[in-house]
């Protein structure tokens, strides 16, 4: 006698009665067995309760229904390829200009292309005089500043620095200004508070 019962799969292969070497020892074991019968009897009568269930059909329109809700993944170079195509007119003559077309961008695209790539250069030395314009400017700024400011003495100190001088300077006058505008709040607020 087998000491285990059975599995579920086991069960299942007696209900759909399937025939094989396997299947005499499992019926010997549910002869044996009353957990391991009275289990297939409650399968037995499961699968009879719903074969006796009626048949329902779903509607014409059911495939077409979820079809429309599912969203197809559909791979890049696809999704190019199908663009493309529905660029392409269907009569010849037609097909004939949008390549002429295309050949023409292209060819432009490429002149453009090398156009730049020869001028970067050119490029590259027009963004730094820019760059140094910008900074030379901020600088002259700044140093106009804190001459009118703090004196020429001042200045002439900060400069010795260079550009974090003049960095330190500016971030020393804005620190300056936050102070001086928290103390008028702080003042302004006291005042408010014995007028109430």
């Amino acid at each position: 006698m087998n000491h285990r019962h059975l599995l579920p799969d086991e069960i299942d292969q007696l209900l759909d009665e399937e025939l094989g070497f396997g299947a005499a020892p499992l019926k010997a074991h549910v002869a044996e067995c009353d957990a391991c019968r009275a289990r297939l009897d409650d399968a037995r009568a499961v699968t009879a309760l719903v074969e006796d269930l009626p048949h329902l059909a779903p509607s014409y329109r059911f495939s077409e229904r979820v079809m429309g809700e599912v969203q197809p993944f559909v791979p890049w170079h696809v999704a190019a390829r199908d663009a493309m195509a529905e660029l392409v007119p269907a009569a010849s003559r037609s097909r004939r200009v949008a390549v002429v077309v295309g050949a023409v961008v292209a060819a432009m695209l490429a002149l453009l292309t090398i156009l730049v790539a020869t001028q970067i250069d050119l490029l590259a030395f027009t963004v730094n005089v820019a760059v140094d314009w910008m900074r030379e400017t901020v600088v002259t700024g700044v140093g106009s500043l804190i001459v009118n400011l703090f004196g020429a003495q001042t200045f002439d100190a900060v400069a010795r620095h260079g550009v974090v001088g003049f960095a330190l300077a500016a971030g020393a006058l804005v620190l300056g200004l936050g102070a001086a505008f928290a103390s008028l709040r702080a003042l302004a607020a006291t005042a408010s508070r014995r007028r109430g």
